[in-house]
């Protein structure tokens, strides 16, 4: 993996107070970090950054008036590292991680400083919890999605493309992925729909895009996407890449649908104001001297499931009546 190419970072101040207190400081209001695995640039960062200082606000709790600091690596391992240390340094009374790389960066500089975590799945089989319904350290925050997912994945896929005979597992490889809980369900369900043959990237994140290439060079393979920050940043041109390779895909998050994705399955678009209002409530408690460790992990209530009817159609792919009528969107 290359040394970052770039770290943004944005230093928020909420109530106007000076970038140079710090949370270790007896005066002042508290800091917290937030660390992103993605560029600020992305929709997603641009919304959480807009609207998380506010939902803090709105609770009229101990974070209010907080310094927020924001670093953001743009999708890199190395440089989520590096960022996460950069926090860390700083001291604050929490810090927030959004998504499973920014986690796993934390988790590996063994921080003992209260995090809540968003989007991060799985994390009893990460070690960052003991369980969902009582977290048991310094860790808690919301998960998106249970590993039985990656069977629902599947089942959908095959619905919608059934000739798939061999299947395509993405995530980022390196260090910190999240992925065994997710391929231990696929792999399970896999003969009951004639999958042969599971292929992943190994070694870095740089193997996505050749495994890509690699099925498809071959005819009747489909692709499953796992929750994973990186492939999330590259949503754009990895969704280009799979539409020249003419492969069917399905995505945990409906913003690869919107950008041209074939199909995806999970947490609905209010699921971004429930976990805002989630996390900004952990952050509150903690400050007020709850423990993580007694604040289970919040998980969404309801999932969608999305379908890009003009790349079906591009793949000669006919969508089922029963997916049709279960679709909760239609992009055409």
């Amino acid at each position: 993996m290359k040394r970052r190419d770039f770290i943004t970072m944005i230093a928020v101040s909420v109530a106007g107070w000076p970038l140079s207190i710090r949370a270790g400081q007896s005066a002042g209001p508290p800091l917290i970090g937030v660390l992103f695995a993605d560029s600020a640039e992305s929709p997603f960062a641009k919304l959480f950054t807009a609207a998380f200082p506010q939902r803090l606000e709105d609770q009229r709790g101990p974070a209010s008036g907080a310094i927020i600091q924001y670093r953001f690596s743009g999708g890199d391992t190395d440089a989520t590292r590096a960022c996460a240390r950069e926090l860390i340094e700083m001291r604050p009374s929490v810090i927030v991680a959004v998504t499973n790389t920014s986690m796993a960066a934390l988790h590996h500089e063994a921080t003992t400083i209260p995090v809540v975590f968003v989007n991060v799945s799985d994390p009893v089989e990460m070690g960052y919890v003991e369980s969902l319904s009582h977290p048991g350290g310094s860790v808690t925050g919301a998960t998106p999605f249970e590993p039985s997912m990656g069977s629902k994945w599947l089942s959908s896929l095959k619905e919608l493309a059934p000739s798939i005979e061999g299947l395509g597992v993405i995530f980022n490889p390196e260090p910190g992925n999240n992925s065994m809980g997710f391929l231990r369900a696929i792999e399970s369900a896999a003969p009951s729909f004639a999958i042969q043959g599971i292929v992943t990237p190994h070694g870095s994140s740089a193997d996505i895009e050749p495994t890509i290439v690699d099925l498809g060079s071959t005819s009747h393979r489909g692709l499953v996407f796992l929750p994973d920050a990186v492939t999330y940043a590259r949503r754009n041109e990895l969704v280009q890449l799979i539409a020249r390779q003419r492969l069917p895909a399905i995505y945990p998050w409906r913003d690869f649908v919107v950008a041209g994705g074939l199909i995806s399955y999970g947490p609905d678009a209010g699921y971004t104001d429930e976990f805002l209002r989630q996390v900004a409530g952990y952050v509150n408690r903690i400050l007020a001297g709850e423990k993580p460790a007694e604040m289970p992990v919040q998980a969404p209530t309801k999932l969608v499931l999305s379908i890009n009817a003009r790349t079906a159609k591009a793949l000669g792919l006919e969508i089922p009546a029963r997916l049709m009528a279960l679709a909760d969107e239609m992009i055409e």
